[in-house]
């Protein structure tokens, strides 16, 4: 028994190798030059076009399709009192020298609407999923599940 063993250890160990590892391996996918990471941009600081601090990214609204349908930017807030969220369009935030810009000043900002980050009547950020169900996003790297 104890050689039969030794034998399916040996067969396993050999189909985990390297050499056999690198036979079915997936080709590698990298980010894109023109590609932003949400977790670089979640906590980032905005800047107007004179380089003065306007605000920061509070968070990403994302639309079932997996775009981005808004930005939150955190306005006037000092030492977590004061301030508001409001929206802006992904379009309107440009990466300049790594940094967000913005082509507003802060008046501008504080003088949007707030923008509420949760809905009470429907539930809506509340959850991972949308509230009224749906798959997010078209471009996911996991295999289909049919």
């Amino acid at each position: 028994m104890t050689n039969s063993y030794g034998a399916m250890l040996a067969v396993l160990l050999a189909c985990a190798s390297p050499a056999a590892l690198a036979a079915t391996a997936q080709p590698e996918i990298t980010i894109q030059s023109d590609q932003l990471r949400a977790h670089k941009m979640i906590g980032a600081s905005v800047y107007d076009r004179n380089n003065e601090k306007i605000g920061g990214v509070q968070d990403l609204v994302l639309n079932k399709d997996g775009t981005v349908a808004q930005v939150v930017v955190d306005v006037g807030t000092f030492l977590g009192m004061g301030g508001k969220n409001v929206a802006v369009k992904f379009g309107d935030i440009k990466t300049d020298n790594s940094r967000l810009t913005l082509d507003v000043t802060k008046d501008q900002l504080r003088q949007m609407a707030s923008y509420n980050l949760t809905n009470k009547n429907t539930g809506a950020g509340e959850t991972v999923s949308p509230v009224h169900g749906g798959q997010l996003g078209s471009g996911s790297s996991l295999p289909s599940r049919h």
